[in-house]
């Protein structure tokens, strides 16, 4: 495929700020992962600078290979029981308004990491009464008794993505299935929880494709919805078909709000955690 040339609306200022240099030093010192850097989001001095981040947990290499992922892909190391401490006292030293935290997949466990999960919500939230909560987690292969432990813990959102149109899941998603995930979510919105999911376009997906997930998502009780631009994060993930105008992400927002998504985030630049402390 041809190289497509990143538009300007893509471009990004370089990281900085007082905030992003405090909790980058945080992250380091205590041998924390992040989505924000591991993912290479091109918000993450503004999100940092604003007091939020998104936070991840159970390791850094995941038992999936999905497509459109930079994460490490192999064997995990055996869970470290002091990350839950250590990610609850992070965001209390950073002094975070609002956290995010999400996971690799951990297919290698009885459990998919749920327990782990769990602990990591309660510790969090004894440490930091006062900081908001979204997880953003895998589908645990479905498995609702999983996912049960997570909403016991009552985060104040939980998210789990679609990333993509049901046509094309099969192609950047090596293990995940777009009805297990809708389950996933119809599962999470029969709950106190408020639900939360995200796709990326430009991948190829066509209007009516994405306007079919919206009602997807809906019948299945989604109340927040984020649409970004995917871009190819180095050569081994799948290449980027289009790039789309931010007059088309806008009318995507307009047509999500008027089919009763609560909250739409739609902008290039927008990823799953985007302005998440403004979703609660």
């Amino acid at each position: 495929m041809t190289y497509i040339r990143k538009p300007e609306w893509l471009k990004t200022q370089l990281q900085g700020g007082e905030n992003y240099l405090k909790i980058s030093q945080i992250v380091k010192t205590n041998k924390l992962h992040t989505i924000c850097s591991s993912g290479r989001c091109p918000n993450m001095s503004e999100c940092w600078n604003k007091g939020t981040a998104t936070f991840m947990i159970s390791g850094n290499i995941c038992t999936r290979s999905c497509k459109f992922c930079n994460t490490l892909t192999g064997r995990p190391l055996p869970l470290d029981l002091l990350e839950p401490v250590k990610v609850a006292e992070s965001i209390r030293m950073m002094n975070l308004k609002h956290a995010v935290i999400t996971s690799v997949d951990r297919d290698d466990l009885t459990d998919g990491g749920a327990n782990h999960w769990a602990e990591t919500i309660r510790t969090i939230k004894k440490v930091n009464p006062n900081t908001t909560l979204e997880v953003l987690i895998p589908d645990f292969d479905g498995k609702t008794e999983l996912i049960d432990l997570i909403i016991a813990e009552k985060p104040d959102i939980i998210s789990h993505n679609l990333e993509t149109v049901e046509r094309l899941t099969p192609q950047i998603r090596t293990k995940a299935k777009y009805r297990s995930s809708l389950k996933v979510i119809q599962h999470i919105s029969k709950s106190p929880v408020v639900s939360k999911t995200g796709i990326m376009v430009g991948l190829g997906e066509t209007e009516a494709e994405i306007l079919q997930l919206m009602d997807d998502a809906l019948t299945n009780g989604c109340e927040i919805l984020t649409i970004g631009q995917y871009m190819q994060p180095s050569r081994k993930n799948i290449e980027v078909t289009e790039y789309i105008t931010p007059d088309k992400f806008a009318e995507y927002k307009t047509i999500g709000l008027l089919k009763g998504f609560r909250i739409v985030e739609s902008a290039p630049l927008v990823r799953s955690s985007y302005c998440a402390e403004n979703h609660i």
